[in-house]
């Protein structure tokens, strides 16, 4: 087989190496990918996500067996629609499936209309309605920019004013194109990411996992796009995970085939363990980053093959590790989320039981890997426990010239408690 990921970043290099892991699989090709992911032996090609009709000509040309989309933008944008409209095998929902991520008011009706638990909430698009709504809830309370916004349209504010600030920000300033907002109330409690493999009525969970979106230690700064995971969650009991299943995933995956939308792809439940068990704060239609980068590492089944039976509506059967834990550190350039440099010289590419997975890269003139993006790379390692694998790659990253760069030192902790 020789196999197509759509995107660039550490989720489509993870992806697309395990891919590659297969006996099966003669070459797995990124489009466009980074030039980190060719150290792996992943063929980057120079078309960009955007450009579906050449990216449906490579495919055809190059007798790929199926296309794996990665990125939430390229599925919104309905490559899948525009790939299979071509005959081709891709594994991505429609656009209008993938509404679950891109249009965070349609996904609250979905849940609504279904009984999925989640926050309370209320869409506005006038900013006066809006305000009154916020100043009646009080602080702390949730904004939620409707639609993509590369993870900046979501702010948990301390303050009634920092909340009317975003709002106001988002529905009269068009800060990010944006003409609605969901405010919705805070929930308290334990953050957790819940995965699946679905095909229409069928679907396949994975291990869980936790990321940690806070730029600084401590959940500090600024939100991000993830500075690192780790998977399975060893403190979230079965149950929890058993409840969430049959009462946010099962419901999803069936209504969204009542809804004339069934859902191939993979469906991303951030979860949150509330008092009354999990409730929903966003679906998305896509693998996270970085969780990918360490739920991936723990399938043992051939990962290519999984899809080729998925898609072909077989079985598969995937096979998971069942002890330790998988943990991610993302290495990020400084000033991230907000302004940074570009063109840092980064560290060597680790070896042994360490796997870096890279993100914000290219390649200078000498063909060093330089900065390119906000998130640079992210390392990756297996253990017994979160501390031994903190252990592994903390002695790694103090060994290594992150000049320019930073990580947070406490990636896992919330397990070590």
């Amino acid at each position: 087989m020789k196999l197509l990921v759509i995107g660039s970043g550490g989720r489509e290099h993870a992806i697309a190496k395990k891919l590659l892991d297969s006996p099966e699989v003669t070459a797995v090709y990124a489009a466009p990918g980074n030039a980190g992911m060719v150290l792996d032996g992943i063929e980057t090609i120079a078309i960009n996500i955007d450009q579906h009709s050449e990216l449906i000509d490579f495919v055809k040309s190059n007798d790929i067996t199926f296309t794996f989309v990665g990125p939430d933008d390229a599925l919104a944008a309905g490559i899948v629609d525009d790939f299979e409209t071509a005959g081709l095998s891709v594994f991505g929902p429609t656009k209008r499936a993938a509404e679950l991520e891109w249009s965070k008011d349609f996904a609250k009706q979905i849940m609504n209309q279904y009984g999925v638990p989640t926050a309370d909430h209320k869409t506005f698009s006038d900013f006066s309605q809006a305000a009154t709504y916020i100043e009646s809830k009080g602080a702390p309370i949730v904004i939620k920019a409707d639609g993509l916004a590369l993870g900046k349209g979501v702010v948990v504010a301390e303050t009634v004013a920092q909340a009317l600030d975003f709002t106001r920000d988002v529905l009269e300033n068009n800060k990010f194109g944006k003409s609605r907002v969901i405010v919705e109330e805070f929930l308290d409690g334990e953050e957790f990411s819940l995965f699946a493999f679905v095909k229409h009525d069928k679907f396949y969970m994975m291990p869980t996992a936790q990321d940690h979106k806070r730029a600084y230690d401590q959940d500090k700064g600024p939100n991000t796009g993830g500075m690192g995971a780790y998977s399975p969650v060893p403190h979230l009991p079965q149950s929890v995970v058993d409840t969430a299943v049959e009462t946010i995933i099962k419901p999803v995956v069936n209504g969204m085939i009542n809804e004339g939308r069934p859902y191939t792809g993979i469906l991303y439940a951030g979860l949150i363990l509330t008092a009354d068990g999990p409730k929903v704060i966003e679906f998305n239609a896509r693998f996270g980053d970085p969780e990918t980068q360490v739920i991936l590492p723990r399938l043992i089944s051939d990962f290519a093959i999984n899809m080729r039976d998925l898609l072909a509506d077989k079985t598969p059967e995937f096979t998971w590790l069942n002890g330790g834990v998988t943990l991610g550190v993302v290495v990020a350039s400084e000033g991230y989320p907000g302004d940074y440099s570009k063109g840092v010289k980064i560290p060597e590419k680790t070896t042994g039981d360490i796997t870096t997975y890279y993100a914000g890269v290219t390649a200078d003139a000498r063909g060093q890997l330089v900065t390119n993006g906000g998130r640079v790379y992210l390392l990756e390692t297996s253990a017994d426990t979160v501390a031994d694998a903190q252990a592994i790659l903390y002695k790694q990253l103090k060994e290594q010239d992150t000049t320019g760069l930073f990580y947070r030192n406490d990636i896992g902790d919330k397990a070590n408690v």
